[in-house]
């Protein structure tokens, strides 16, 4: 690369994507310091060794090793940088950090751009005391790789660190969760589809993967809103892998609504709980799955109360209980 070239790239970038690229950012980097280091120009013009300062001083601040930190099912995540203390049940404990999912197929971008409107618009409408329930979104943006020119859709996310997923829990708990455990767990996710219900979203994809806890303080975030849709709407597509998890609307390509996500909710947790979930917590997912859409319920925040009943039946006044997960 030449130092005019290095100069250009680093002062036309607007984010880290555009400067470093998406694909192989430790190369740009690479190839950037090389071309605007002091012993690569010579007898350059003044004002170029003086330009190329700059940008090196920018290179080098604006750099940091985006290493995975998750893979999902349309994008890699990248982590970005630490921010305020929050936590996933809201109430400010664990230190934030941001996100950088970068679409991996430019096919994909589209479901990128369904998530960053649909974090937006629960962003917007939803209530705020239940906003830790979902990822914030700090920016979308296209990102032209310098080295391909191939333009992905890049969202920035902020989060907490340190969540598990419901697959991490029924790995460490292959024979069943205690039901009390995951009570919890399920009281909580209906609170995150209440928000977005509320919002006039439709997440599309309640699955295991997608359902993050925080053990220690109970909290609880719901991630990868790409396969959203509003009520009434189509979900776009199906998690490959994943087809039998599904309510019948979603294959058939029939109108989602809130029962679609109630019904993925309820059969997570019967999953999560195996043959130790008792009778009444049975009955009451086998209430939420119905093969017809109009059969189940429509209302998060009512079936939340319903929950609390049949649990108070089975174990009495709630109280806290402690759950970790190994490393």
């Amino acid at each position: 690369m030449r130092t005019e070239e290095a100069i250009r790239l680093v002062t036309a970038a607007r984010t880290d994507a555009d400067l470093f690229g998406t694909q192989e950012p430790a190369r740009r980097y690479r190839e950037l310091v090389g071309a605007l280091h002091p012993d690569r120009l010579g007898a350059a013009d003044p004002g170029v060794r003086a330009a190329a300062a700059e940008a090196l001083v920018t290179v080098t601040t604006r750099w940091r090793t985006p290493a995975p930190a998750y893979t999902g099912d349309v994008a890699t995540l990248h982590e970005r940088k630490e921010g305020p203390p929050v936590n996933a049940s809201g109430r400010g404990r664990a230190p934030s950090y941001h996100l950088a999912k970068v679409c991996r197929h430019p096919g994909d971008n589209d479901l990128m751009a369904r998530e960053a409107r649909a974090l937006r618009r629960i962003a917007e409408r939803g209530d705020a005391k239940h906003l830790a329930y979902v990822p914030r979104l700090v920016d979308s943006y296209p990102a032209r790789d310098p080295s391909t020119g191939v333009q992905r859709q890049v969202n920035e996310l902020v989060t907490v660190p340190g969540l598990r997923s419901l697959d991490d829990v029924r790995r460490a708990y292959p024979d069943g969760l205690d039901p009390r455990d995951a009570a919890w767990m399920w009281r909580r996710l209906l609170v995150a589809l209440g928000l977005a219900h509320r919002a006039g979203v439709v997440h599309g994809a309640v699955l295991p993967r997608h359902v993050l806890i925080e053990p220690d303080a109970h909290g609880l975030v719901l991630v990868d809103w790409c396969f959203s849709a509003e009520p009434g709407g189509l979900v776009p597509a199906l998690v490959p892998g994943h087809e039998d998890w599904y309510p019948p609307e979603v294959a058939a390509k029939r109108p989602c609504g809130p029962g679609t996500d109630i019904a993925l909710a309820a059969r997570c947790m019967t999953w999560l709980m195996g043959d130790r979930a008792p009778r009444e917590l049975r009955a009451f997912a086998d209430g939420c799955q119905g093969a017809a859409l109009a059969t189940r319920p429509d209302d998060a925040w009512r079936l939340l109360r319903e929950l609390d009943e049949v649990l108070h039946r089975l174990y009495g006044p709630r109280t806290f209980r402690p759950f970790t997960l190994n490393p």
